[in-house]
């Protein structure tokens, strides 16, 4: 019987062992690692950088501060000290009188920002808060070269400033088409974060539309931007500026992986107006606006939720003119859908004042068109009147059902608060409590039906369905707004 190595044997087991293993576990991951499409690399940015790198610029800005001379290096407690006790100054030869120093003026370094060039003769784009306040704008160019600048206008609701330089011959950016842009897609950044000059970064577009103020749909990107990168362009591959970098989202002060950019189609818009008159007109109509929601929208026959509810209307406003009345729905203006409430104030903003438009509203059931003479925006003139406490009379059988007791409103209320009809909440407890109502409420509209008084307002809640959210359009104030009353609740 031959004799075998025990160690040999061991060595050979366990090598059978492994290969099992092996080809167990090993086999099917090989195979999974095979896609069925190449995998593509990460972005080179090389070439954009050579690209676009010369159009960005380095902006410093300066503001003027009164100061008074200094004495031998002393501080201005001590000096102070020696004039109101007039005690000589050590090593100041005393005056013959009483002299009071004069005021200095000195420029003190404000901050420090990012720019792009616009246009070849030296207009340039940046942030509105980048040049607020400064009396002096510096623009350090790639090559170096340092120019004095000029504010052509700011725009503080969009954040967009246009400033000029005396040159000429200047690489100007190419603006790109921010209907393109699309989520996920690749972006990079260049600015001067904490005072670092030419400073790339790189990331992809988290998110268009992104909704942070009245008139700015903004881009959000996971591009590392910090104080500095304010009013810098964000580029896409193809070298084109699709944004100005404007704002972060932090907790901290630095980048938390959030950042927000202006989209250039606006910035442009603004750009114009700023210089052909160094300043931004905008439309408006006079009402004040709310959303629109799931239930109010399927209990008024709407049948999604959109468009822009209107709680209120300015009195001899362009949308009072035009017949708009609160509890209307904007769903369009001039042909374009307003698919959430902020689409309209960007669109009436954008709207040149005195140019005629006409607005689809959705009214009882119902769409209609109306015309409209678009003013310009200024301050509101809302003045909000309340109505007086009123008896309580007795409810009916179904206005007890939903908890409501109602009463009719007396000419010099009706005069007052400039309406037709309606009546005024006395008390609301139970499902109407619920619904957010309370007393002096003026109910306009129950059910899609106007009602002019009580009489009016009872019958139509007692052919209501009550097994149904009921709808019921109400104003307190200048305000008005629809409840979902639900009696079975």
């Amino acid at each position: 019987m031959p004799k075998f190595n025990r160690n040999a044997l061991r060595s050979v087991a366990f090598a059978c062992l492994f290969s099992g293993v092996a080809s167990a576990v090993l086999m099917p991951h090989a195979a999974l690692a095979q896609p069925a499409t190449a995998v593509r690399g990460l972005p080179d940015f090389t070439d954009l950088v050579d690209q676009v790198g010369p159009s960005v610029v380095n902006i410093r800005t300066a503001e003027k501060v009164s100061t008074r001379p200094n004495a031998n290096g002393m501080d201005e407690e001590m000096l102070e000290f020696f004039r109101r006790f007039g005690v000589p100054i050590p090593g100041m030869p005393r005056p013959s009188r009483p002299q009071q120093p004069q005021q200095q003026e000195e420029e003190v370094p404000r901050g420090v920002g990012s720019g792009f060039i616009l246009t070849p003769d030296g207009f340039l784009m940046t942030n509105a808060h980048v040049v607020e306040g400064a009396d002096e704008v510096i623009v350090t160019l790639a090559d170096k070269r340092e120019f004095k600048a000029k504010i052509i206008g700011a725009d503080k609701r969009t954040d967009v400033a246009v400033v000029k330089i005396d040159a000429t011959g200047l690489p100007a950016v190419k603006v790109g088409d921010v209907s393109r842009l699309r989520v996920g897609e690749w972006v990079m950044a260049i600015g001067s974060p904490f005072g670092l000059e030419s400073t790339v970064t790189a990331g992809i577009v988290s998110a268009k539309q992104r909704e942070t103020g009245d008139y700015l749909p903004f881009i959000q990107t996971d591009v590392a931007i910090n104080p500095g990168n304010s009013g810098g362009p964000l580029i896409n591959m193809r070298g084109e500026v699709v944004g100005i970098n404007s704002q972060i989202y932090s907790r901290s002060g630095g980048f938390m992986g959030i950042s927000f950019a202006i989209p250039m189609d606006e910035a442009i818009r603004v750009s114009e107006q700023l210089r052909t008159s160094g300043r931004v007109t905008r439309g408006r109509i006079g009402v004040q606006i709310g959303p629109v929601t799931w239930d109010v929208a399927e209990s008024i026959g709407l049948g999604k939720p959109q468009g822009a509810l209107i709680s209120s209307v300015e009195a001899g406003s362009p949308a009072d003119k035009a017949g708009m009345e609160a509890g209307d729905i904007i769903t369009r203006f001039d042909g374009k859908p307003i698919e959430k409430v902020a689409d309209l104030p960007r669109l009436v903003g954008n709207t040149k004042p005195g140019s005629k438009s006409t607005v689809t509203i959705f009214r009882r059931g119902a769409a209609r068109d109306l015309s409209i003479t678009i003013a310009e925006v200024e301050p509101d003139k809302l003045s909000a009147k309340v109505v007086g406490r009123v008896e309580k009379p007795k409810a009916s059988a179904a206005a007890q059902q939903i908890g409501l007791s109602v009463a009719d409103l007396t000419e010099a209320q009706k005069k007052d608060l400039k309406l037709k009809g309606g009546v005024v909440v006395a008390s609301a407890a139970d499902a109407a409590a619920r619904a957010g109502l309370r007393e002096g409420d003026i109910i306009l509209s129950i059910a899609n039906t106007e009602v002019s008084g009580v009489k009016e307002f009872e019958s139509v809640l007692a052919k209501a369905d009550k097994s149904k959210p009921i709808n019921l359009l109400y104003r307190r104030g200048e305000w008005a707004q629809y409840a979902l009353i639900r009696p079975g609740r």
